[in-house]
């Protein structure tokens, strides 16, 4: 079949390395109404969690560099849980150091079980790990961490490492041993790095309820009164027994663990059961909804969205 005369320029650009711009119509008829949702909505149970990470333990006798973390992969996509979050769960046992190292990436820890005597340092700040704490890691910041206890500790790690690969910004750098460099003594800058459980469960109670979270607690940034984070917010969600959200669709992906409690994550098509210490994903404009379907009991949930970046470039749309 003989070519039109668009087709052949069509080609003769492509020789020289250009495209027309009339090629992409076909993008711009389906991004009418919105994009569609990077990845799939998925759960990891802590039973298969727990499963791999008995096995990790075994195989990988030492934290090193990497750490001893099991990361979630969304199959709907070519890397991490959304397509601009990691997440996993990360193990250290008793009387280990995961050695010092900084990244370009920004990175969060909310414990699972933890103790008194494991800390993470930042940039030479000590933070205690309890409990359901939260514990940041800005990009390019030095962190190690320190398991001082009897027994064997988790947390979840959530990351924006796949908008710093999308982005290109990848930078990282090793400690020259198990521990960061020395910093001076009056090196503060971070506003806020540890939001311990025990102040903010009462504060999620005391929260106004919200027809899509529930009673919804904002982690913030002292000094801007903004995100956690320059590109995830965190949040603490607790639904009432029997509570039915309200569903909505927006812009931005989150991830959630189930602190406690048990219900669905309506995402798309699916209906998702939780309970404890799972882990969740609802990709990005998929219409989701959260119900408690105990009729006695709170649920509680930890989650972490990728609204901040989404805010900053004039992105974000709900509704």
């Amino acid at each position: 079949m003989q070519q039109s005369p668009l087709e052949t320029f069509n080609e003769k650009l492509a020789r020289s390395n250009m495209r027309g711009q009339w090629l992409s119509e076909g993008f711009l008829n389906a991004a009418i109404g919105g994009p569609k949702p990077a990845g799939v909505p998925m759960k990891w149970t802590w039973a298969t969690v727990m499963e791999h990470m008995a096995e990790a333990g075994e195989v990988m006798r030492e934290a090193k560099q990497a750490r001893r973390s099991l990361l979630f992969h969304n199959p709907g996509l070519a890397r991490g849980a959304t397509h601009t979050i990691n997440m996993g769960v990360q193990m250290i046992v008793p009387g280990e150091t995961a050695r010092a190292h900084r990244h370009s990436i920004a990175a969060l820890r909310f414990i699972i079980e933890g103790d008194g005597k494991l800390e993470t340092i930042i940039d030479g700040e000590h933070c205690t790990m309890e409990d359901f704490d939260l514990v940041l890691t800005p990009n390019w910041s030095w962190h190690d961490h320190h398991n001082n206890s009897n027994r064997p500790v988790y947390w979840l790690d959530v990351l924006d490492v796949p908008l710093v690969l999308n982005l290109n910004q990848a930078f990282y750098e090793p400690g020259a041993g198990e521990d960061q460099p020395a910093l001076p003594a009056d090196f503060r800058p971070h506003a806020r790095l540890r939001y311990a459980w025990r102040d903010t469960e009462p504060k999620l109670r005391a929260a106004p309820l919200d027809p899509h979270d529930g009673h919804r607690f904002d982690y913030l940034n002292p000094e801007t009164g903004g995100p956690t984070m320059s590109t995830l917010s965190c949040h603490a969600l607790l639904l009432p027994p029997g509570f039915e959200g309200a569903s909505r669709r927006r812009t931005s992906s989150a991830v959630y663990f189930v602190v406690r409690g048990e219900g669905v994550l309506e995402a798309g098509d699916q209906k998702i059961p939780f309970g404890r210490n799972d882990s969740l994903v609802a990709p990005n404009f998929a219409r989701t909804r959260l119900v408690n379907t105990s009729k006695t009991n709170d649920a509680v949930l930890f989650s972490v969205e990728d609204t901040p970046v989404l805010r900053a470039l004039g992105f974000y749309r709900e509704g």
